[in-house]
């Protein structure tokens, strides 16, 4: 009898293992934080799979992801970006308010081997936002490798609050996205996965203490959105759209995050020790219009996590940690949004199917303004310190997660209705849902979303910014746009002549220094090419007075094409490296 029941536990032993084996640890990026960034951008590798081969991934300073940037509001931050890839990329700073020459977008191109130096002051609350690349046609493949990164920002209201704040173990942050992996185990570059992807992490598991919970959540997904619950169906509270708190905790037992959003939400988890909870995706509650609700048997959208409900992420809630949080906040910020009668322009766009568009890319492409992207096309000219709002109309069936850059803005109305207390704060990204009441023949009645938005503290004319769907598949095909900012009063058409500059010493060791004869001139931009005609430096508005760091370059002769700030002329000047 001893034996049987001996046996018996060791067969128990092993069925538990065997089922804790089916989990894996939830990674957690690295972070760093400060004002100056290093951040690499590389080819790699990485076993996601358990078994078979490593797959081939992108990293920024790892071989997945990149780390975590903790940043503050008001302090000036500073970005040495070197790209080790193969091929260009861009590395855009999802919801940052930021000159558009330092935005990271399509014209920010950095070539392989050259490193690109943006920098700006954070004025951006609280909030989690992230940075990915962005390059037109490209950026859902390069998405999809798995380049991307966290951005913190931490300011004084936020701090002043009892919420969690233990980054990686009562604060997490979790990337949201799926992947479709070959025999190989390789990516495909396909808008759905079968595999959800949890911080890169194949059927994620993770030890939380038995507090309150802060979970910071992105949508890094290509298409797919996720209705967030729990496996209990208990009650979660949102704190934080994209660009900052709430007014105060929303709660909820089911949020919708789209791509390209994020959220923050605080979990109660007091008294449980020793219990599981799922955090799971109720997809099979979703409309068969909303990315990740459909159901197609075959095809390049077919998916093993259509229109299901599958985990997110396994909680295995263990002992509280010392002086844990453990109440909901009542209230957490006052926010002030934007009055409408403040609008001084509304801007109407369209959202449309792309029948009978020449170029389309892909059969079931999408366009903004009936018409596909164009880099030299500029959409719309926003004057410096506009308040306006923009109303989006969407004839397609299907619906798109919006987003604009430079500014965060205010939700008015979704289909004539205000937004709900979760969506009321500041937001990049808002989902215009598809048409409704359509059927063969007959379109339909259209989404209608409005928001409002102040464009202020930058003018470029020359650098845009975007707004597209954020739906990488879609703004690869051409469903973006882009405006400037302009500032009238800035514009001079005049040349620049060669003599108005002077860069020395010349021959050159660890600096390089520019300077205007004109006082009152500095450069708007600066290129530093080889004798092989290979950008090795890209210095959006450099801060002349420190020089030119060529500490790393090799022995040689270079050119700098310097743009300067007040005629935005450009003028080449060779030196020497000794």
């Amino acid at each position: 009898m001893k034996q049987k029941l001996l046996l018996l536990s060791a067969l128990l032993v092993l069925l538990l293992n065997s089922v804790t084996a089916q989990y894996n640890t939830l990674w957690i990026p690295d972070t760093l934080s400060g004002t100056s960034f290093n951040l690499n951008i590389k080819d790699t590798f990485r076993q996601i799979v358990a078994a078979g081969q490593q797959t081939i991934t992108g990293g920024i300073n790892g071989n997945f992801w990149g780390p975590t940037l903790f940043v503050n509001k008001g302090d000036t931050v500073h970005m040495n970006v070197k790209n080790y890839l193969n091929d260009s990329t861009t590395l855009h700073w999802h919801g940052m308010h930021l000159p558009a020459v330092m935005d990271g977008g399509p014209h920010q191109v950095i070539p392989p081997g050259s490193t690109w130096k943006p920098y700006w002051m954070v004025s951006n609350n609280a909030a989690t936002y992230w940075y990915h690349p962005h390059l037109h046609e490209t950026t859902e493949a390069q998405i999809t490798k798995g380049i991307g990164g966290l951005i913190i920002v931490r300011d004084a209201i936020e701090s002043a609050l009892a919420l969690p704040r233990k980054y990686g173990v009562d604060d997490i942050p979790l990337i949201l996205t799926d992947r479709d992996f070959s025999t190989s185990n390789q990516f495909q570059v396909v808008p759905y996965g079968d595999s959800m992807l949890t911080n890169g992490t194949l059927r994620a598991q993770y030890n939380v203490p038995a507090q309150v919970l802060r979970f910071r959540i992105l949508n890094g997904a290509i298409e797919r959105s996720y209705n967030i619950g729990f496996s209990d169906n208990r009650t979660f509270y949102v704190i934080t759209s994209d660009g900052g708190l709430l007014n105060a905790p929303v709660a909820v037992t089911k949020y919708l995050l789209h791509a390209g959003e994020r959220i923050e939400i605080l979990v109660n988890c007091n008294g449980q020790n020793g219990t599981t909870v799922f955090m799971k995706a109720f997809n099979s509650l979703l409309g068969n219009f909303i990315a990740g609700g459909e159901n197609f048997p075959n095809g390049p959208f077919a998916n093993a996590l259509g229109k299901i409900d599958f985990n997110i992420l396994k909680l295995n809630i263990v002992a509280p940690t010392t002086n844990p949080i453990t109440a909901i906040p009542t209230s957490l910020a006052s926010v002030a949004t934007i009055p409408t009668s403040s609008a001084q322009t509304t801007r109407y766009l369209t959202m449309s199917d792309s029948a009978g568009v020449p170029g389309v890319l892909g059969p079931n492409a999408f366009i903004l303004n009936h018409k596909l992207f164009s880099l030299n096309v500029i959409d719309y000219q926003v004057p410096l310190n506009n308040t306006e709002i923009w109303q989006i109309t969407n004839s397609t069936a299907f619906g798109h997660p919006f987003h604009i850059h430079d500014v965060e803005f205010n939700i008015i109305s979704v289909n004539g209705v205000a937004p709900d207390a979760s969506q009321a704060g500041w937001k990049d990204v808002v989902f215009v849902p598809g048409a409704t009441g359509g059927g063969p023949g007959t379109q339909g009645t259209p989404s209608v979303v409005k928001f409002i938005a102040k464009f202020d503290d930058y003018a470029d004319a020359i650098h845009p910014f975007m707004f597209h769907c954020h739906i990488s598949l879609h703004e690869d095909e051409g469903m973006m746009g882009q405006f400037v900012v302009t500032n009238p009063t800035n514009i001079n058409a005049l040349s620049l002549h060669e003599d108005e500059l002077e860069v020395y010493p010349n021959p050159a060791k660890d600096k390089v220094f520019v300077q205007f004869k004109d006082p009152a001139n500095t450069a708007y931009y600066v290129r530093l090419l080889n004798t092989l005609g290979r950008t090795v430096l890209l210095l959006p508005q450099p801060q002349l007075g420190e020089g030119i760091d060529i500490s790393n370059l090799s022995k040689g002769v270079y050119y700098l094409l310097v743009t300067d700030q007040l005629k935005k002329k450009t003028v080449t000047k060779s030196f020497v490296i000794e």
